[in-house]
């Protein structure tokens, strides 16, 4: 018998709140990075709304150190450059890794939803070469359970899985629920993870914890090896959630900006290197994926 998870922790997500790109960005911190020694392999994750009409995203920008995990829940965004639309239920992986530009042309169609998670590399992967991976909607494998779905952006559900590619093992779901209904979510008793409730309510885990719109639970970190698995019941209105689960590193990381490293000295360093063009855009990797694909 599979050893069943629970929720140890609930955390209410702050109000959103002014984002960094002005009137009509709205964002709330999910995932503080401040506690990375309690989260790992999570550094932060962002909840962001946007409305800004035909203003650019932002400014182009450096990463370094780390992996972005871009999940559009409403609306879409889209570079020329960089891959393209992305749409509602969508996902780009990036790594950062050694360093990387990205955020050329960004722009928005409609009003958009995302969920940004920064998610830590493997110290000897620290700086791999940068990458990216488009997960279209016609490419989510989805599992199917009576009045649920479970879209699968890496990992297992169920008999289904992703093929995305990761350096660090990760177990990435929504899931979509009626209400009363019911499904059992296998994780590797190893995982670190957490649920996010992005509407509705479910009740979560061997305790049965119920999590409302806008609340996080964190899962419990039993000892062991092996698979465990975690219930979850729809509530009353439904229930809509992504869980991210994945393999703590156990490695201390500095956080600085827009960059992860292991040292202050690793920090010094990438500014040198972004400095004397030494980061790669994120434009020159779409345009060799397109190369690529018509090759």
């Amino acid at each position: 018998m599979l050893q069943q998870r629970s929720i140890a922790r609930v955390v209410t997500v702050p109000p959103l709140g002014p984002g960094f790109i002005g009137p009509g960005h709205l964002a709330a911190q999910v995932v503080s990075a401040k506690d990375f020694v309690l989260n790992d392999p999570f550094i932060m994750l962002a909840d962001d709304h946007l409305d800004i009409g035909d203003r650019p995203l932002g400014e182009p920008h450096p990463h370094a150190g780390f992996e972005t995990v871009t999940l559009i829940l409403d609306g879409a965004i889209y570079d020329r450059d960089e891959g393209g639309v992305i749409n509602a239920g969508e996902v780009q992986w990036m790594t950062a890794g050694r360093g990387i530009i990205h955020g050329e042309h960004m722009a928005t169609k409609g009003k958009v939803r995302l969920l940004q998670l920064w998610l830590t590399l493997p110290k000897n992967r620290r700086w791999a070469e940068p990458g990216f991976q488009t997960i279209d909607n016609d490419a989510v494998p989805v599992r199917r359970e009576p009045g649920v779905q479970v879209r699968i952006y890496s990992g297992t559900s169920g008999s289904v899985r992703s093929n995305t590619r990761n350096h660090v093992p990760v177990t990435m779901v929504e899931i979509a629920m009626d209400p009363g209904t019911s499904v059992d979510q296998e994780i590797p008793t190893s995982y670190n993870g957490f649920a996010f409730m992005i509407r509705g309510s479910a009740t979560i885990g061997e305790d049965a914890v119920r999590l409302k719109t806008g609340q996080v639970g964190w899962l419990d970190r039993p000892k062991g090896e092996g698979t465990s698995v975690l219930r979850v019941v729809g509530g009353e209105e439904g229930a809509r959630l992504v869980l991210y689960a994945g393999e703590p590193q156990g490695n201390p990381i500095v956080s600085y900006g827009p960059f992860i490293a292991d040292s202050k000295e690793d920090i010094a360093r990438l500014y040198t290197e972004y400095q004397a063009g030494q980061f790669v855009r994120m434009s020159e990797l779409g345009t060799a994926l397109r190369s690529n694909a018509q090759d």
